[in-house]
């Protein structure tokens, strides 16, 4: 407990997100420039930060003042920049294998499931575009035996679970994918692919307007430092401030730069690439489904999307990681994992090399090492809503949920699942764990190197 927490550090998003880019009409909104208060501060604008406004602002009617600081644009952050994928069943990224024990991934499986009924209930209620929340399910792809081995392992375990899929075949897999270098799948019909983008700044853009008495938005207002002063917080920023009862961290890694949880949480980054939109001649020559979402067998390896937006088709693909301490990499990093997306790209489409990359990117993610989320009740009135295992559309929203939930003093599944769990374990010194991290990180990509 302290009474004086300042940001050691501010977040660095690196390159573009196509997400965000694509867009048209985005709202923007003011930074903020003056002296204010609110009943509530909620710092970071992604997927938690505006999950727990919106729990927020229903559970309490409107009888709250709640203001939310974006160090950013809306979108332009990590929540723009992750593939979309909002996954129900079991999705462990730091393991060889998506899958954990069948009680922790049972309750999991619950956690999410109320999660995608938040994200539709949004889609409904603010009027988004089909494609933003769109129930299509995900295929786990293998391109080699190992591949195979992997999802072999994973049919087991939803057999136990009693979750239905359909293994695909190599036939199955050019169909909907128009490429021949998938050996083979397993398709799970319950992830919701979302345009991260559109749906962060839809959500936004409607909490606005049916809260605008009593939340507001302020961008490009970074929490530079909060104090106690008395029984309120004061939160700076760079022109202004606002005394407030209680603040809840919906900033994901950025939480230990404040001094919470040292030591305790990885930053790693990942990268992606969008293509330029295809031409209706690189679309039929491409074949398959009209859109899709691929994520990789071995957690390693390459997750690609076919998006098609209006008229317009792209493919986004991701892959590679880092371990970067310091939360910021350079520009010349992303154009060398551009290039990694560029082979990828070409290993399952050879006759469409022609089709460019538009934009290019790095997302922020945060681990701990134990794989579970840096939550709770951190200083009198100040909630720790972060550390999704790299996991943030789903379990981003069970934290903001469960944060607001907090603030009510409410119990609730979101609560209880959250709060019910070690702390995030320590990690070794400074570059011991830094060299540890990325040669693990390595080595798993290089066991991955098939599905990369």
């Amino acid at each position: 407990m302290d009474d004086h927490y300042s940001a050691r550090r501010l977040p660095v998003d690196p390159g573009e997100t196509g997400w965000l880019n694509i867009l048209k009409n985005v709202p923007s909104y003011p930074s903020l420039d003056q002296d204010i208060t609110a009943d509530w501060v909620i710092i970071g604008g992604g997927f938690t930060g505006l999950s727990a406004a919106k729990h927020l602002s229903d559970q309490s009617t409107g009888t709250l003042n709640i203001a939310l600081l974006e160090s950013n644009c809306i979108g332009a952050g990590p929540a723009g920049r992750n593939s979309g994928f909002m996954i129900d069943l079991p999705h462990a990224l730091s393991g060889d294998s998506y899958v954990n024990d069948l009680e922790t991934d049972r309750q999991q499986i619950r956690m999410n499931r109320l999660a995608q009924d938040f994200a539709v209930k949004v889609a409904s209620e603010y009027d988004l575009a089909d494609h933003c929340v769109d129930p299509w399910g995900k295929i786990n792809a293998a391109s080699d035996h190992n591949g195979q081995h992997h999802n072999d392992i994973y049919a087991r375990q939803l057999d136990e679970l009693g979750e239905s899929y359909q293994m695909l075949s190599a036939d199955d897999m050019f169909d909907i994918s128009g490429s021949r270098f998938y050996s083979g799948g397993l398709y799970t019909p319950g992830t919701i692919l979302l345009q991260p983008a559109e749906y962060i700044t839809g959500l936004a853009r409607g909490l606005s307007r049916s809260a605008a008495s009593h939340f507001k938005i302020y961008e490009q207002s970074p929490a530079l430092s909060f104090i106690r002063s008395g029984k309120h917080w004061v939160v700076k920023t760079p022109s202004g401030s606002i005394t407030t009862g209680g603040i809840i961290l919906a900033v994901n890694g950025h939480a230990e730069s404040f001094g919470f949880y040292k030591r305790r949480l990885m930053h790693v980054f990942t990268y992606a690439s969008m293509t330029k939109p295809l031409s209706n001649q690189q679309c039929k020559f491409m074949g398959g489904a009209d859109r899709w979402g691929i994520t990789p067998s071995d957690p390693m390896g390459t997750t690609i999307r076919r998006i098609k937006q209006g008229v317009e088709t792209r493919i986004v693909i991701r892959n590679r990681w880092s371990f970067d301490p310091s939360m910021e990499v350079s520009g010349k990093r992303v154009e060398t994992y551009t290039r990694s997306h560029r082979l990828s790209f070409d290993r399952r489409y050879p006759d469409l090399k022609d089709v460019p990359f538009e934009y290019s990117w790095g997302g922020r993610l945060c681990l701990s090492r134990n794989n579970v989320p840096a939550f709770g009740v951190v200083d009198d009135h100040v909630i720790s809503a972060c550390c999704q295992n790299g996991l943030g559309t789903a379990q981003g929203t069970q934290a903001g949920i469960a944060a607001a939930d907090l603030a009510m003093n409410k119990s609730s599944n979101y609560t209880s699942h959250l709060t019910n769990h070690d702390a995030p374990s320590k990690l070794p010194s400074g570059l011991f764990s830094y060299i540890g991290a990325n040669t693990t990180i390595r080595f798993k990509e290089f066991k991955a190197r098939r599905e990369i």
